[in-house]
């Protein structure tokens, strides 16, 4: 278990930290969390995930059991533009037995402490309306929902 400095820890015996360094072990439970998030994505490898480790943009902060067993994570995706830095919330995912725990909460706090830290001065995340759980927890933490269009182009 090759993480970070640690970010926050919540009453439930999660401890949230930014992951800098992946092995074998690190990437099967990455691997497990992004099945559950997402049917479509492709595998995640080795590299990919160093790569995102690696990234000066990311960061991937991973919540942890008593155990030490990876349970959740959150990327964090930060960056200059001309108006200042902008910081957002990525692929959130709580391991389906560990969910209503606390576990996304800490994690969202931990993103939120990690973004203000890094100079930005409002971080933005979407969320389905069906992730009724979620939109409430983002809701009770400070987020507020924008009256905005969302546009994507498919590259592929």
């Amino acid at each position: 278990m090759a993480d970070g400095a640690h970010v926050g820890r919540v009453a439930t015996g999660i401890s949230v930290s930014e992951l800098v360094d992946a092995g074998e072990g690190t990437l099967a439970r990455v691997v497990h969390l992004v099945g559950q998030l997402s049917t479509s994505a492709k595998p995640l490898t080795a590299a990919d995930l160093a790569a995102i480790v690696a990234s000066p943009a990311s960061c991937l902060l991973v919540a942890r059991d008593a155990t030490g067993d990876l349970v959740g994570m959150l990327t964090l995706v930060s960056f200059r533009i001309p108006t200042g830095v902008r910081a957002l919330v990525e692929d959130v995912v709580v391991d389906g037995a560990h969910r209503r725990q606390g576990v996304a909460e800490a994690l969202t706090t931990a993103a939120l402490e990690h973004a203000r830290r890094a100079g930005a001065r409002r971080v933005d995340l979407t969320s389905r309306p069906s992730r009724q759980a979620a939109n409430r927890l983002y809701q009770r933490l400070g987020f507020v929902r924008r009256e905005t269009n969302v546009y994507r182009y498919d590259l592929g």
